[in-house]
């Protein structure tokens, strides 16, 4: 059966689609088979990612290992029932027709709440969650006191993924591996930095997950994303020698892929 990766936050720009097409295609990588849905029905960022990766390998003549996106199936609505909801018929449509054929599928949440977002939730079997290093992204995990040093209680998002595991337990399913990964943060030791870091943890310990290290601020993604390739590619593409940022971010996806522990996976780049 397919290990199902769920990349959430309710937060647009936390790097979500950076971190499904870097975790997706390193897995592709690793000789898994990988699907993706993203589940951003309006802008894409995971979708147009990949179709700029397909494209630009086409152009190129080139052959990478890739992750493939597909795109939600469509459903009769004469076909439900009173009450049902046409968006849980099209995820659990698409995660069924992916299943058999896929060692890992992963899906890419939007930015905000929405009905596919919380139902892809509880089909999480991992659940990556990226944060800004920063209290405004923090808040949509837990409400701090003015200090930075006491959590008040949580948040919307949190209550969601409560929810969601809730959803999961009734069903018999085991339960979601909560990986929040700490983006963008800071090289400099600074106050705000530190703070975060008690906080982080103590949110950790009191509503149950695992923290991994992220991605930097590096403009290599911005330049990527055109072409649809990542870290892993570029001495495919013809790059003979990384640059120092271009070493410290592919070690900083060995750091991200091997702190997931995803079932199966041994980090081999």
């Amino acid at each position: 059966m397919a290990h199902i990766i769920v990349v959430g936050n309710e937060k647009g720009g936390a790097g979500k689609s950076t971190v499904s097409m870097h975790v997706a295609t390193a897995l592709a990588r690793m000789g898994f088979k990988v699907n993706t849905l993203d589940l951003d029905l309006r802008q894409r960022s995971l979708g147009r990612y990949s179709e700029n990766r397909t494209s630009f390998l086409s152009k190129a003549g080139l052959e990478l290992p890739t992750p493939h996106t597909h795109d939600l199936p469509e459903i009769d609505p004469a076909s439900l029932k009173p009450g049902e909801n046409i968006y849980d018929h099209r995820l659990s449509a698409a995660v069924s027709r992916l299943e058999a054929d896929s060692d890992f599928i992963l899906i890419d949440c939007p930015g905000s709440h929405t009905r596919l977002s919380q139902v892809a939730h509880s089909l999480a079997d991992t659940l990556i969650t990226p944060l800004n290093d920063s209290f405004v992204d923090f808040d949509l995990l837990a409400r701090i006191d003015p200090q930075g040093e006491k959590i008040l209680g949580p948040s919307v998002y949190s209550e969601m993924v409560w929810n969601a595991r809730q959803l999961r337990a009734q069903a018999g399913l085991k339960p979601i591996d909560w990986v929040v990964v700490r983006n963008r943060v800071g090289t400099q030791r600074m106050v705000n930095k530190e703070k975060m870091q008690r906080a982080i943890e103590m949110l950790s310990n009191r509503i149950g997950f695992r923290i991994a290290p992220g991605f930097s601020e590096r403009v290599i993604f911005r330049e990527l994303f055109p072409r649809g390739l990542t870290l892993l590619d570029l001495k495919d593409i013809g790059v003979k020698q990384l640059n120092i940022s271009n070493i410290a971010a592919r070690q900083e996806l060995r750091d991200m892929m091997k702190a997931l522990n995803l079932p199966g996976v041994e980090i081999d780049f």
